[in-house]
């Protein structure tokens, strides 16, 4: 098992944060990581993205197993094998003050392919990770 996780503070409210993350079909417009997704921020739903590591660029079919409105995203996805490589994403809306919230944006890696792929994660991911973060932040601070 490996973790991922990055977190901002946003000057927002939690709504705003949340309305930004489920609307899927706008990702193009303001995710450096994420630049495609298909589907609906609903439990049981199917989402397709496309993310960009270091050089690579890879389609990921995951479900949705929690969408509770303006606190937490979650979906899941394997590659091949459950076994071989799988991962559980989770974007946490956590509020502090009342136009302020944390925003957390974390996975877990499981399977026999996670440490051939740490350093990749580590660094590649980790990076996505952190622009996702700042582009959301500053997407849901401008439309104040």
């Amino acid at each position: 098992m490996k973790e991922l996780r990055t977190e901002i503070e946003i000057q927002a409210q939690p709504e705003k944060v949340w309305k930004i993350l489920t609307n899927l079909d706008a990702y193009p417009q303001w995710n450096p990581f994420i630049h495609h997704a298909i589907g609906t921020a609903k439990v049981g739903e199917k989402v397709d993205i496309t993310f960009r590591t270091g050089s690579k660029e890879m389609t990921l079919h995951c479900t949705v197993v929690k969408a509770e409105p303006n606190r937490e995203l979650r979906w899941k996805y394997h590659i091949l094998l459950p076994a071989l490589f799988s991962g559980e994403h989770s974007f946490v809306i956590e509020q502090i003050e009342n136009n302020r919230v944390r925003f957390i944006d974390r996975e877990i890696f499981n399977g026999l392919l996670v440490s051939s792929q740490a350093k990749d994660i580590d660094t590649n991911s980790r990076r996505g990770f952190e622009e996702m973060d700042k582009a959301l932040k500053a997407t849901a601070e401008a439309t104040q």
